[in-house]
């Protein structure tokens, strides 16, 4: 060791018998941010809204595919959705959250979204799936981060939906998403629409 290794080292170190320094805190609240209670407004909103999106989604892709080989999977995952929606109703009502006022837009959207990727083909639809559940997978683990231990009913919802949308993914891709013609550039769209949606959905 140099003896500017030595210095620095030693500059780094606390002397024997010292605590090293604190870590800084987290900023506080600033000017702008949410409240807690907004903030907590703001994630039984969005979560309606996607999974009310996420339901139509299926109901587009189901128009299209419902009887073909994929049907029962498909059926399997909006059912799920839907059980994610109708927890998501019932908090809406029980913290009187008022949904989005976008939702109209959201329920053609979906649609639309779902029967088209399916009019492009299976593997087509199963990319928007993947692209779908792999933006609420990495919306979700953010929510989860906000929500202390008071709220451990919703956390545990949360954590269930998670693994659920991790699910659609993975059966997405078991079924050839990344097969789907310009799988980069669907995909990409996809999850940027999908971004786009939930910063909107939280806010109004």
């Amino acid at each position: 060791m140099t003896p500017l290794d030595a210095t620095a080292a030693t500059a780094s170190t606390p002397p024997t018998g010292e605590s090293p320094a604190p870590r800084p805190r987290p900023r506080g609240r600033l000017p702008g941010d949410p409240t807690p209670e907004q903030r907590l407004a703001r994630i039984v909103r969005v979560d309606h809204a996607g999974e009310y999106g996420a339901k139509r989604i299926y109901e587009g892709q189901l128009s299209v595919m419902g009887r073909g080989r994929h049907a029962k999977t498909l059926r399997h995952m909006a059912d799920q959705e839907l059980e994610h929606l109708q927890y998501f109703e019932k908090q809406l009502v029980a913290r009187q959250v008022r949904p989005t006022v976008l939702q109209p837009l959201w329920h053609v959207a979906g649609f639309l979204l779902g029967a088209g990727t399916a009019v492009m083909g299976e593997r087509a639809a199963m990319a928007c799936t993947v692209a779908v559940e792999q933006v609420i997978d990495g919306h979700y683990e953010a929510q989860l981060k906000h929500l202390g231990p008071e709220e451990e009913e919703l956390k545990t919802s949360i954590l269930k939906f998670q693994a659920e949308e991790v699910e659609h993914r993975d059966i997405g891709l078991l079924n050839g998403a990344e097969q789907a013609p310009a799988y980069p550039v669907l995909s990409a769209a996809i999850k940027a629409g999908t971004k786009a949606v939930i910063w909107v959905a939280e806010r109004v």
